[in-house]
């Protein structure tokens, strides 16, 4: 999945245990511009690298995965959490451009015109 939208924050990484630690930004994108929405994203593990190379302001494009995960607690009531997982953030302007297809001088062998067996010169060499 993705979306595109302006960074309004960008957090510290954070060690949650000795093996594993989070990074949360939040972005704010407008489906509908009247009402913009703000949503908290997370990366963790080596993804947490890759917020350094943006700021708050700056208009992305999140790629993400959404998690979903139960958890019952003490008094044994269900609980169920959501969370978007980025795994790849870019500008909208970095994203890869078509590439225009090679241009040939004309010196090539040409496939233009029928193939050899449909030249009705001789008619006694028969393909079949």
């Amino acid at each position: 999945m993705n979306i595109t939208g302006k960074i309004v924050e960008i957090f510290a990484a954070q060690q949650v245990t000795a093996t594993f630690k989070k990074r949360e930004f939040v972005i704010e994108f407008a489906e509908n511009p009247q009402y913009p929405e703000v949503v908290k994203f997370e990366c963790i593990q080596d993804k947490c690298g890759i917020l350094d190379n943006f700021q708050v302001g700056q208009d992305v494009e999140i790629h993400f995965n959404l998690k979903g995960r139960k958890w019952t607690d003490p008094k044994g009531e269900a609980k169920y959490f959501n969370t978007l997982q980025a795994w790849k953030i870019n500008t909208p302007s970095s994203q890869p451009q078509m590439q225009e297809p090679p241009v040939t001088d004309g010196s090539e062998d040409s496939t233009d015109g029928p193939p050899m067996w449909l030249n009705n010169d001789n008619d006694e060499d028969v393909p079949f």
